[in-house]
Formats: structure tokens, C-alpha cells, sequence
């Protein structure tokens, strides 16, 4: 046989390599074709072409020289004869010509997919579908929250990695170790939030929401259910102040003062989740102004400001929950029940629903039982007549509630609205309240306020057939659906509304 290639080529590496790296090949070529004319595949397949079967080519191309590095040892040990000479290529000679234009052709061809693929690989490592599809059981919380979310046409890089060479590296040498933790079943359940290492807002949501824009007041209306037989109805519409009574003002007043350019707010938290804020200072930029205020019923130590870290005030530390919000179950279940959801007409259905979503279940399969069987349960023993006339209703409101537990509850990764406390309002959560507390106060004498009318007015509240309305611009004082006298001005309202209150 005439050997038409150096000798250290034929042995079983370089062969192996040349095998698997032309297959590799071959097949990437297949499946981008199936992917990108037939539109067949997912997530899986995206992995498999541009991340998968990349690293097989790299891997036989790598085997080739070793492969020809031992050989040419072996034959070396061996004694074989062996005259170095410098290639020479003589495209007079057809066979060099033909052999010059083989190894042009494949290597043009070679890069050419290699840019293509490094191309689609980097857009594919950053596109949604990989971030929340790939590892379904880790990030289906995330995904399912992101998707009913108001940034679910935003890519989860725009806000978790942004623009910038250095967050991409960063993002990637940590996903290195997020891949490691999946495999080895190491990862956190819950997935933590990670407040300490999050890029700040400023690189991230101002992209688009800038703190120079004028954001006008807006109006919320709701719709709240009692937890009583006939599930009575409690609507409450409220202007929220977020930007000034007129445009002229700009940041000056509203919540979004809080991000005025001229203003700058520092806090310290003493805890992971930044729930607990202690010690604020405003700085007025523009005219050097400044007031420290302390929490009086729970001041730090002096020396306590030495191992606390000092925090400037962004978007986040607000809006902490945009995307991957888990509603907790009083108001996903009140929003239930005013889309048609569940059948508000069934009786006791909300404070039923209450005390279903109070147990904490292995998986998701056993809530979706445990739901069934205690509402067709309840309404056979408690209501005989509904469920022999209106079953239909109660297998709706079976549907519903399962429905709604699976977007804001998801047992295998022990999420749920207690886990991610959210800063927005101060119902559930404290939020507002870890600063406006009125026990926030400065050595002048000054205090951080609790006033409701700081951030909205009620225009309306009540039950629809007797709904109390205010005269223009003047706010309504709140009206506890329920009689506690004063007690919701003396303490905040996660002291009974924890999630599963009404």
C-alpha cells in the first residue's frame, strides 16, 4: 500500500480522533440543520449542538497530533530512520496542489463553522430557554414566575449579568460552579437570592429605567375576599404617589425620591435578607445636608459599625422581587377569585383555600391530591346539595386552586412566598416599614415616617354596595375590613398578615 500521508499518522489515536471529530462534525451539521429549517428540537438539542458535540470535535482534533507525537516516539525508540526535513510544497506537483486546496478548503470550512458555532453557543448560553428550561426541577420557580412577570419579554442576562466583559466572565465562572452543585445535588433549596454579589441597579434596570424619568402617580384598585361564608367582597382603589402631583417637580417628591440624583441614601442591615435596617443617612448632595437616624428599638452597638457593611440605596432594595415574585396565597387566591378562577359564589371557598395552602407539602403531586380530596370532602359533608346541583363548580374551584398553587408554590425546591420576602408595600412583609417606622429618628429630632399618605391615598374602600368614595385629593383614612379598633396604626401589619391571613 502507498502511504499518501506521514507515517505518524496511522496509528489507533490519531485514527480514534479523526473518527470521532469528522462524526462530531457530520452530526453538528445535521442537527443544526433539523434545528434551524424543521424548527424540531428545545433546550436539549440547543445543548447538544453548540455546547455537547462541540466539545467531542475539539477533543478528536486534540487526539490527532497527540496521537502523532507518540507514534513518531515509538518509531524514534524503535530505531526506525528518520530524515528531518522542512515541508516543502510545490503546487507545480498535483499532488501537493491538490493536497494545498484539501487542507484550504477544510480548514476555511472548519473556521467558518467554528465562528458559527462559537456565535450560537454564546447566544444560546444566553438566552432564556437555557437559563430557565435546562435544569427543569432547579429553576422552574424562576421560570414559571418569570414568565407571568412584567419583564417576561426581557432576557434574564439583560438583568442578571448586563453588558460588560467582566460580569460575563464572572457570570460564567459561576455557572461553572451552579453546573457542579446539579450534578452533585448540592445546590440550596430554596435557590438563595444573591443579595451580596448582585450588580447594582444602575448597570442593570437603568438601562431602561432611568431615575430621570418622570414617573406619574398611578391607580391601584383590588379586590380583597373575607374568609366567611358568603367570601365578602372588600375593594380598595388607591392613588400611589410614585412620582409628584405635577411633572415640573420632578423627583422631589413621591416614592421615587428615593432615587433622586441629588439625594443619596445609606443604610446598614444586620441580616442576609436586608430585613432588618437599623441605621439610615440621608445625604443632601447638593447642599452637603445630612441626618442619621437610628432605630430606638434596636440601636446598634458602637461597635458594631466596624464589621457592618454600609449599603447606598438602589432600585432593588425596593423592587426586589421584579421578575420571580411568589405571591403569597390571601392575595393570589383573592386574585382568583376575581378572574372567575374559583368560584367566589361557592361558600367558605376563601378561608378553605386558607387553611389548605397552611400545610407545607413533600411534592407537588401530593398538594395537587390533598387539594382534591379536602375540597370535594368538604363540600360532601358540609354542603350536600351544592355538591349533587353545582359540581361543576366545585371541580372548578379544585382546577383553580391547583392552578394557582402551581405558579407561586413549589414544594421539590421548598418555594414559597415566605422564602423570598418581598419589599414592595409592607402587608405581608415589612418592606416599607424597615425604615418608615416612626422609630427611626436623628439626634435633631427628626423621624422617618409612617405616614400612609407619605406613598398613597385611598380614594375608595369598602364592599361594592356601600363604597365609600373620597373627594378629589383628599385620601380616605384606612378602614380595616375587619373591627380592631387603633390596633393597625400602633403596630404593621405583618404582625397578623403573615401570607394566609385574609
Amino acid at each position: 500500500m502507498i502511504k499518501k500521508l506521514p507515517s505518524s499518522v496511522y496509528n489507533w489515536i490519531t485514527i480514534t480522533g479523526v473518527t470521532i471529530s469528522t462524526i462530531s462534525f457530520f452530526m453538528i451539521v445535521f442537527l443544526f440543520v433539523v434545528s434551524f429549517f424543521l424548527d424540531k428540537g428545545g433546550s436539549y438539542l440547543g445543548l447538544v449542538i453548540y455546547i455537547i458535540l462541540p466539545s467531542f470535535l475539539i477533543l478528536g482534533l486534540i487526539l490527532i497530533p497527540i496521537g502523532m507525537y507518540k507514534k513518531s516516539k515509538a518509531d524514534k525508540r524503535s530505531g526506525i530512520p528518520k530524515e528531518f526535513r522542512f515541508p516543502k510544497i510545490d503546487l507545480n506537483d498535483i499532488k501537493h496542489r491538490n493536497a494545498f486546496f484539501i487542507f484550504i478548503s477544510v480548514t476555511a470550512v472548519f473556521l467558518l463553522v467554528s465562528a458559527v458555532g462559537s456565535y450560537e453557543a454564546f447566544n444560546y448560553t444566553e438566552s432564556t430557554e437555557f437559563c430557565g428550561t435546562l435544569c427543569h426541577s432547579v429553576m422552574s420557580p424562576e421560570y414559571t414566575a418569570y414568565q407571568g412577570s412584567a419583564h417576561a419579554r426581557v432576557r434574564c442576562v439583560d438583568c442578571h449579568v448586563g453588558s460588560g466583559a467582566g460580569w460575563y466572565v464572572r457570570s460564567k465562572l459561576s455557572g461553572l460552579y451552579q453546573v457542579y452543585a446539579v450534578i452533585s445535588n448540592t445546590y440550596p433549596r430554596p435557590i438563595e437570592t444573591p443579595i451580596s454579589n448582585l450588580r447594582p441597579a444602575r448597570e442593570t434596570c437603568e438601562e431602561c429605567h432611568w431615575p430621570e424619568k418622570f414617573y406619574s402617580r398611578k391607580l391601584v384598585s383590588q379586590k380583597h375576599y373575607l374568609a366567611d361564608e358568603i367570601n365578602s367582597e372588600w375593594d380598595i382603589s388607591m392613588s400611589m404617589k410614585i412620582g409628584p402631583t405635577y411633572s415640573a417637580l420632578g423627583l422631589n417628591e413621591g416614592i421615587h425620591w428615593h432615587i433622586n440624583p441629588n439625594v443619596k441614601i445609606e443604610y446598614i442591615t444586620t441580616d442576609k435578607k436586608n430585613q432588618v435596617i437599623p441605621w439610615v443617612k440621608y445625604t443632601n448632595l447638593k447642599t452637603g445636608e445630612v441626618h442619621i437616624y437610628n432605630d430606638s428599638n434596636d440601636k446598634l452597638e458602637p461597635g458594631a459599625f466596624d464589621s457592618l457593611k454600609i449599603n447606598v440605596m438602589d432600585c432593588i432594595d425596593c423592587h426586589n422581587r421584579p421578575s420571580h415574585s411568589y405571591l403569597p396565597p390571601a392575595f393570589f387566591i383573592d386574585n382568583a377569585l376575581t378572574a372567575g378562577k374559583i368560584p367566589k359564589e361557592l361558600p367558605e371557598i376563601k378561608k378553605l383555600s386558607m387553611e389548605i395552602l397552611e400545610n407545607e407539602f413533600g411534592t407537588t403531586d401530593s398538594a395537587m391530591i390533598f387539594i382534591r380530596e379536602t375540597i370535594n370532602k368538604f363540600y360532601a359533608d358540609n354542603y350536600p346539595e351544592i355538591n349533587k346541583t353545582n359540581y361543576n363548580r366545585i371541580e372548578k374551584a379544585v382546577t383553580g386552586l391547583q392552578n394557582e398553587f402551581k405558579k407561586n408554590i413549589f414544594p421539590e425546591m421548598k418555594v414559597r412566598w415566605s422564602a423570598y420576602p418581598n419589599n414592595i408595600g409592607h402587608v405581608e412583609f415589612d418592606g416599607c416599614f424597615r425604615c418608615h417606622s416612626d422609630s427611626h429618628t436623628s439626634d435633631k429630632g427628626r423621624n422617618i415616617s409612617r405616614d400612609c399618605n407619605l406613598c398613597h391615598s385611598i380614594i375608595a374602600q369598602g364592599p361594592p354596595e356601600n363604597l365609600i368614595k373620597s373627594v378629589y385629593d383628599e385620601g380616605l383614612e384606612f378602614k380595616h375590613p375587619v373591627d380592631i379598633d387603633e390596633m393597625w396604626k400602633e403596630t404593621n401589619c405583618t404582625a397578623c398578615h403573615t401570607g394566609l391571613a385574609p
